[in-house]
């Protein structure tokens, strides 16, 4: 394969991993933010939020299709240890980040739902998230033969 072409996989490969993984840390400030404000504020800040996961979904998506990519086209096979524990820790990732937020975010809407508890779990949900991703982007940084 063309070495440009390549470089410019690798290239939108680091720019989805920081998409997906920087967006989070504005997450913290907004929750602390939604802790007792009114219902108009309210609204302004989970729409940030929806944005933020959307943004954060969509990067990932593009992570993994240059992460195939790159796999296809460069020099580590498949059964590679690192390559098989990233492919691990992204779908626990996957499953969390839908399960974690979406689920969460849901139940904020109800009106008999304890919110300090739920901004609680929001807040938990994301330090967890960004440690996946975290672990995700040591593993292909640092590529360890583990076995």
């Amino acid at each position: 394969m063309n070495l440009e072409i390549y470089g410019a996989i690798v290239f939108l490969h680091v720019i989805s991993a920081v998409l997906a993984i920087g967006p989070l840390f504005i997450l913290m400030p907004i929750i602390k933010r939604l802790r007792g404000v009114e219902t108009v504020k309210e609204e302004v800040y989970l729409t940030v939020i929806n944005v933020i996961i959307r943004l954060v979904m969509h990067a990932g998506h593009v992570l993994v299709y240059t992460g195939v990519l790159l796999l296809i086209f460069g020099p580590w096979p498949w059964y590679t240890s690192w390559v098989i524990m990233t492919l691990a820790v992204m779908l626990l990732s996957g499953v969390f980040l839908a399960k974690g937020f979406t689920i969460v975010l849901r139940k904020f809407k109800n009106p008999d739902a304890d919110k300090n508890k739920i901004l609680n779990r929001l807040n938990a949900t994301s330090w967890i998230y960004i440690g996946l991703m975290l672990i995700m982007l040591w593993l292909m940084v640092q590529k360890p033969m583990l076995w």
